[in-house]
């Protein structure tokens, strides 16, 4: 792609320079032009560069430690019905509405979502592969404000202090948005608001476990 970004500049120089009548510039105009054509082919010329140079691969990843058993906090992953719960997202945007197509908690199933285009947009969640108490894969798909699309999961594992919870996202930026998130961070942008839905997670699983131990007490007694 950067091959192709240099290509297309060069041509548009060329057309540049064979549409313009240099004759009707003076000495100070004809300096200040070149000044100007200098310093914008510098400037796509660094732009190719950093093309070359800036990763195209990203990941973001947060995990949190919940005191509740394996199935019980997968039920709560594993069901699209159950993550507006949890998600960040669906508490900061009052607006948004979503629908759920297939058969909610197996692969194939889709979460569709339609929001406030500052907030959460409209786009849909795809259920691409599931393995029960273990995790859920999915690919995430953005319509608007603009079109992306990126890969996730949910992973968890037996700890002594109950279930590991991995929340992740990855994929790729192809030139020039490689180069544009040199200046952004998605681990600023995306980790703060994994790092609150896995605490909601957190809270209701271990709510939800304590309130069955509770009854499992009163019921022994």
């Amino acid at each position: 792609m950067p091959h192709f970004f240099s290509l297309t500049f060069a041509c548009f120089v060329i057309i540049l320079f064979s549409t313009i009548n240099f004759s009707q510039f003076g000495g100070e105009k004809m300096k200040v032009l070149k000044i100007v054509l200098i310093v914008l082919a510098v400037l796509i010329g660094v732009i190719i560069i950093l093309g070359f140079v800036a990763p195209k691969k990203y990941h973001v990843e947060r995990d949190v430690i919940i005191n509740a058993p394996k199935p019980l906090v997968f039920q709560h992953i594993k069901y699209w019905d159950n993550w507006h719960a949890w998600s960040p997202w669906a508490e900061r945007d009052t607006i948004m509405t979503y629908s759920i197509k297939g058969t909610d908690g197996e692969e194939g199933s889709i979460y569709s979502w339609v929001g406030d285009p500052k907030i959460t947009g409209t786009g849909e969640m795809v259920n691409t592969g599931i393995i029960e108490n273990e995790e859920i894969n999915y690919r995430l798909h953005f319509f608007e404000p603009m079109e992306d699309v990126s890969d996730g999961y949910l992973r968890l594992s037996e700890v002594d202090e109950g279930t590991r919870v991995v929340w992740a996202f990855y994929g790729t930026n192809p030139f020039p948005w490689n180069v544009v998130m040199l200046f952004m961070s998605l681990e600023k942008m995306v980790g703060p608001d994994f790092e609150h839905g896995l605490a909601m997670l957190k809270e209701i699983c271990e709510n939800e476990a304590a309130e069955a131990h509770q009854g499992s007490v009163q019921h022994d007694k």
